[in-house]
């Protein structure tokens, strides 16, 4: 037979809330109970009654730096006891099952027999205390193990084990993240003993409290929607509703292809605010971006055929897919190896798909972006310059064409010739590594910037343009250069 780990649950509260049968149970036993801590209200009162003797895994917290590896030695010792005592008792604040993770771990091994006695949950006094119906939607989170992402603030929101100041802080911390400092909140000690005591108090004060123990828990009343804008539940909801019957008259008659050019406008919003490195200007720029993306998934869910779930869901399965060396066993050396996993994944990915090479380059990129993309994808086939010099010579070719092309006095031939020159230019800046749409772009706002300070020196002179020449207004533009 195994050997047997008894579980019992010595309730939220006092003596008072341990049902009769544990009481016997832990008041007849021969051998040490071990706890999880001694700090609960029942041990002392059992060690004064009936000389059980306890002994506790304090000492193991203060041995780690994470509450998991507390845990996990907890239950290693655990079960070397029962290995060599075969039967052991074992006994925990509230109820085995709720919020008792080492508990959890236990139930993982097959070593050993688990059986779980019970015991109260304080749930029941913690409902009353606090005063909501779970059915309104309730999340109990364990202070010491979650994440801010888990939160779910418009449902009632409890802590527990928020037995220190260090637990406590890093609560109020993760909390400050979506609620304001002075945001009321309750803390609860020893609900359902006759020590209850319940406080109303500000977030920033939750690690200020010296009365904090293993019977501590924080509720967060519900938050209105209104004061949650930063959550995508929020903004995925506003969409809905600009889209709705009772929505705005200007999106609701957005398509796919009327909405092509602002995501281009918003795009390109964004690469101005980067090179401004405006941090303020590039979230509210990304902000019009997501707002495309939300747009465009709303009209499609709207015509039943994707919704920003799958949008979602596509992007983080091929994150996850390309990423091997970070979401699965591949071993990488540096950035080159990461490159070339990409592309032979992407690859395979697609090799069904497409028979040409070029195939599946976005044709609805701009001129220079596209451009680009041709030729690297027939780079990749070893269709390209071995170096800058005959790329350079193509350039001075295209040149002279493009002249030729000047006297023949056919307009379509000029188009065709002068983009011969773009075609060899975006080449060449390719072979140097320079992006030739952001380069043009920082020229574009050279431009801007050099021309708006002759304009203003224009308007301080008291003259119209008209009265000046363009060798005057030139000394006005290499001022400008000088102050660059």
């Amino acid at each position: 037979m195994k050997p047997i780990i008894e579980v019992i649950g010595l309730g939220g509260g006092d003596i008072h809330q341990l049902p009769l049968g544990l009481y016997r149970k832990l008041i007849d036993t021969k051998d040490i109970c071990y706890v999880r801590t001694i700090d609960h209200p029942v041990i002392s009162s059992l060690e004064e009654e009936g000389g059980v003797v306890f002994e506790s895994f304090d000492t193991v917290y203060e041995k780690h730096d994470q509450f998991e590896a507390v845990y996990q030695e907890i239950v290693d010792c655990l079960i070397n006891q029962a290995l060599k005592k075969n039967r052991i008792l074992y006994a925990v604040p509230g109820h085995p099952m709720l919020a008792e993770r080492t508990v959890q771990l236990l139930r993982e091994h097959n070593q050993i027999e688990l059986k779980i006695s019970g015991g109260q949950s304080f749930l029941d006094d913690l409902f009353r205390a606090f005063g909501f119906d779970p059915i309104e939607g309730f999340q109990m989170v364990d202070a010491t193990s979650f994440l801010r992402h888990q939160l779910q603030y418009e449902q009632h929101l409890v802590f527990c084990q928020v037995y220190d100041s260090f637990v406590a802080s890093e609560v109020k911390l993760t909390l400050l993240e979506d609620l304001p400092a002075d945001h009321m909140i309750f803390i609860a000690e020893a609900v359902g003993s006759e020590n209850e005591v319940i406080k109303h108090i500000p977030l920033v004060a939750l690690d200020q409290q010296v009365d904090l123990s293993n019977l501590t828990s924080v509720y967060i009343p519900p938050i209105t929607k209104e004061k949650l804008h930063h959550q995508f539940s929020q903004l995925r909801e506003v969409v809905h509703i600009l889209r709705g019957p009772d929505g705005c008259p200007w999106d609701k008659k957005q398509t796919h292809e009327s909405l092509k050019k602002y995501l281009i406008e918003e795009v390109y919003e964004v690469l101005e605010a980067i090179d401004r490195e405006d941090d303020e200007a590039i979230a509210e720029e990304l902000g019009d971006v997501l707002l495309q993306v939300m747009l465009h998934s709303e009209i499609a869910e709207e015509a039943g055929y994707f919704t920003i779930d799958d949008v979602i869901y596509s992007i983080t399965e091929k994150m996850i897919r390309r990423h091997p060396h970070v979401f699965g066993n591949v071993h990488v050396d540096g950035e080159e190896d990461v490159i070339r996993n990409w592309q032979e994944i992407k690859k395979r990915e697609k090799k069904d798909k497409h028979s040409s090479v070029l195939d599946g380059i976005t044709k609805g990129l701009p001129a220079t972006l596209l451009a680009e993309d041709l030729q690297k994808k027939a780079a990749k086939v070893g269709f390209d310059w071995d170096n800058s010099e005959d790329i350079r010579k193509k350039v001075e070719e295209e040149i002279v064409e493009w002249r030729e092309a000047l006297a023949e006095e056919n307009q379509i031939e000029k188009e065709k010739e002068f983009g011969d020159i773009l075609f060899a230019m975006i080449n060449l800046a390719r072979y140097y590594k320079i992006n030739p749409e952001i380069a043009l772009m920082r020229t574009n706002n050279k431009f801007m910037n050099r021309f708006q300070f002759v304009e203003k020196e224009v308007a301080n002179s008291g003259k119209d343009w008209t009265d000046f020449t363009l060798a005057e207004l030139d000394i006005f533009w290499e001022k400008a250069k000088q102050k660059e």
